[in-house]
């Protein structure tokens, strides 16, 4: 289960790069879009800030401190900075889930959640859920602020057997 989820979650992280990548400059990053809540460089910088929280401080203990409201305040970094980001939060991911026992799965998970107290397991397949979320609301703001319908190629069922590709 853990090899899977690191599968999964370093196709994810590569699509993120891939989608901050195609953006043509970065002011496209930030454009504010009808009918979009979120600019795409917020919704990158929420998800690195998200899984650097749970997954590397919570459960790889790297001390990282959050801070959510500029994970949406935020509007002005470069796409050079923002894939930064995502390099190290990638980094962590594969690092925490790699030295993860299995036998941690079943246990609950260590972060204070308000209240909610979901098994390690289920909070992974979660974070997971909540990164596939967000790509394809990215996605979506790449495309309406660009105007650009190419795809980044998400979802590739070649990376399942062949990870990092």
């Amino acid at each position: 289960m853990i090899t899977d989820l690191a599968i999964l979650f370093d196709r994810e992280l590569g699509t993120l790069a891939r989608e901050i990548a195609a953006y043509p400059d970065d002011a496209s990053l930030w454009a504010e879009v009808p009918g979009q809540p979120t600019a795409g460089g917020n919704l990158a910088l929420h998800l690195v800030g998200n899984l650097r929280h749970f997954i590397g401080a919570g459960l790889g203990r790297t001390g990282f401190q959050r801070d959510r409201p500029a994970e949406f305040a935020t509007q002005d970094l470069s796409r050079a900075a923002v894939l930064e980001a995502i390099l190290l939060a990638t980094e962590e991911v594969a690092a925490t889930l790699a030295a993860l026992p299995p036998s941690s799965l079943p246990e609950p998970f260590p972060l204070e959640l308000g209240g909610a107290s979901p098994t390690v397991q289920a909070l992974l397949l979660h974070l997971s859920n909540h990164l596939a979320f967000h790509l394809g609301q990215l996605d979506y703001h790449r495309r309406a602020a660009t105007g650009d319908s190419m795809s980044v190629g998400p979802l590739s069922l070649q990376h399942l057997a062949q990870p990092g590709r």
